[in-house]
């Protein structure tokens, strides 16, 4: 095992990850830019500008075609890894402190940004059982909503990882969306 220098941060380094398949490094740093770089000899492919804090955690998808990164700035933005393209940005009231990420394999999870740990999984009795298409959040954070090629939707709790209620339907849920002035979904 050789170590590799990589030069490119201008501030002290907070995270890095490798994909899945080992060939890309990604990291974050107080300077406010993720990078992502070749694994096997350092060199840099490029960065994901957009932050106005520093980034303290990021993460990437199974495929390594989106990243999901955690700032000071208090927003978690997820990207287009190939061309760096910012595709979404969450804005929170304080720094992001945790993660939810669900997806093909039906489970719901919520991270700590800081040190990447896994801090909850949702309960596989009451969770979806096909992919989870879509994940939207209430206005207070206090609870978030999932819909699933299942057919169904699920309201869960955020703190506890606990299920609210299911609203189940005659078709696979694509989208879910949650009214920030009534209890509508």
């Amino acid at each position: 095992m050789r170590p590799i220098l990589m030069k490119g941060h201008e501030r002290p380094l907070t995270f890095l990850k490798y994909n899945r398949d080992g060939d890309l490094l990604f990291s974050c740093a107080k300077d406010h830019t993720p990078t992502v770089w070749f694994a096997d000899n350092g060199e840099r492919i490029g960065t994901y500008r957009g932050h106005n804090g520093a980034v303290w955690s990021c993460d990437v998808s199974r495929d390594s075609m989106r990243l999901i990164t955690g700032s000071a700035d208090q927003t978690v933005k997820l990207w287009n890894v190939q061309t760096g393209a910012q595709l979404c940005t969450f804005n929170f009231g304080s720094p992001a402190r945790t993660i939810v990420s669900a997806g093909e394999d039906a489970v719901i999870r919520i991270w700590d940004s800081e040190t990447g740990k896994l801090l909850r999984e949702a309960d596989k009795e009451s969770g979806h059982k096909k992919t989870i298409t879509s994940l939207t959040k209430s206005a207070d954070c206090s609870h978030f909503l999932t819909g699933s090629l299942d057919k169904s939707a699920k309201l869960w709790d955020t703190r506890t990882l606990t299920l609210i209620k299911t609203y189940v339907t005659e078709r696979p849920v694509n989208a879910v969306a949650m009214s920030p002035l009534l209890d509508h979904m």
